[in-house]
């Protein structure tokens, strides 16, 4: 009876457990229920690396925002200049003057022969040409005071001063940390083509300079080797000042004067004098009777041919008589520029007309 109990009990568990195994899903089943679409599968994704914390004893780095790129210029060299002016002073600019101020009309004709003149900021009263240059702001200078006021506004890099420049100018410039350089007043031709070297020099205009030269000493040439063919060599008086008609003033040996009236053909009455600009008495004149009289007190006094055969100590003279007197620019051969050579070239037509028509 036991044992038959037994049997019944062994058979009872069997049937549960196949029961169990037959209610529960199999590994296979499980993997199918969860499996992902291929078409959804991904790759799988490192995890992240942890982010370092930053030592709280090193100072971060700015951050840096990239500038956008702009082309940029080769650069230029700029060679420093040095040289010494007239004064025996040594100047030093580096690189060309942009910004320059004229304190002589001779000053002011070359800064604009040689291609600066768009760089002249100021100029002095009497600076008039070329025309443009009176567009130019006027800073006074000639026989007034200088406008510091305006000088130092204009903020320039180099202030060009001549022998006409008062000393005690050049020297309230100087005192006021202003560059002056002191162009000195050539003694012919050939040093007034070196003053032109050393404005293009100090303006960054070296080049143009040198074709101006050129141009120049064509011109020279020309008149020289023309005059060479004149038979007669007149005697010149040239008139700067009559406000004594019986005592005027003229231009004495070694003027630009003295040496264009004899580049052009001609003597000059005051070649024998003294100094550079002599009276004359008119004794004297009378004795040297001169062939033609040039009146370059025409260009500031306004005195004309008429005024000077109203004179009646002058009626006896060979030039009124034949009434050879003539009016002058004075300013072609008293502004040592390059209009110099316009100042030969009238004095050539002016002595010898026969050889110019």
């Amino acid at each position: 009876m036991k044992r038959n109990k037994l049997i019944i009990l062994l058979v009872l568990a069997l049937a549960a457990v196949f029961a169990l195994n037959a209610c529960s899903p199999s590994t296979a089943e499980i993997a199918e229920a969860t499996a992902v679409p291929s078409d959804l599968a991904a790759e799988p994704t490192d995890a992240p690396a942890a982010t370092p914390l930053p030592d709280p004893t090193q100072v971060p780095e700015p951050t840096t925002i990239p500038a956008t790129e702009v082309p940029v210029a080769d650069e230029v060299a700029v060679e420093t200049i040095m040289l010494t002016d007239g004064l025996g002073n040594e100047i030093v600019l580096v690189g060309p003057a942009r910004k320059v101020i004229s304190l002589a009309p001779s000053n002011t004709e070359i800064l604009f022969a040689v291609g600066a003149g768009a760089q002249v900021v100021g100029r002095d009263a009497f600076s008039d040409f070329p025309p443009e240059a009176v567009d130019v702001p006027d800073i006074g200078g000639g026989f007034g005071e200088l406008d510091m006021e305006t000088i130092v506004a204009l903020e320039p890099d180099l202030v060009f001063v001549a022998d006409i420049t008062p000393p005690e100018q050049v020297q309230t410039l100087t005192d006021i940390g202003l560059t002056v350089y002191a162009l000195a007043n050539p003694t012919d031709i050939a040093s007034m083509y070196e003053n032109l070297r050393i404005a293009a020099q100090l303006t960054g205009h070296e080049e143009e300079t040198e074709l101006l030269i050129s141009t120049l000493e064509a011109r020279v040439t020309a008149v020289t080797e023309t005059v060479a063919n004149a038979t007669v060599t007149p005697l010149v008086f040239y008139e700067i000042d009559s406000t004594e008609p019986d005592a005027p003033w003229t231009s004495g040996p070694g003027t630009f004067t003295d040496t264009l009236i004899q580049m052009a053909g001609g003597n000059n009455v005051g070649s024998v004098l003294e100094g550079d600009w002599a009276q004359i008495s008119i004794e004297e004149l009378i004795t040297q009777d001169p062939d033609i009289i040039l009146l370059g007190d025409y260009t500031w006094g306004g005195v004309t041919p008429e005024d000077v055969a109203a004179r009646s100590s002058w009626q006896g003279l060979t030039a009124v008589q034949n009434e050879n007197v003539f009016t002058f620019d004075d300013n072609l051969v008293t502004r040592p520029g390059p209009r110099l050579v316009d100042g030969l070239e009238a004095f050539a037509q002016q002595l010898h007309p026969e050889l110019f028509e």
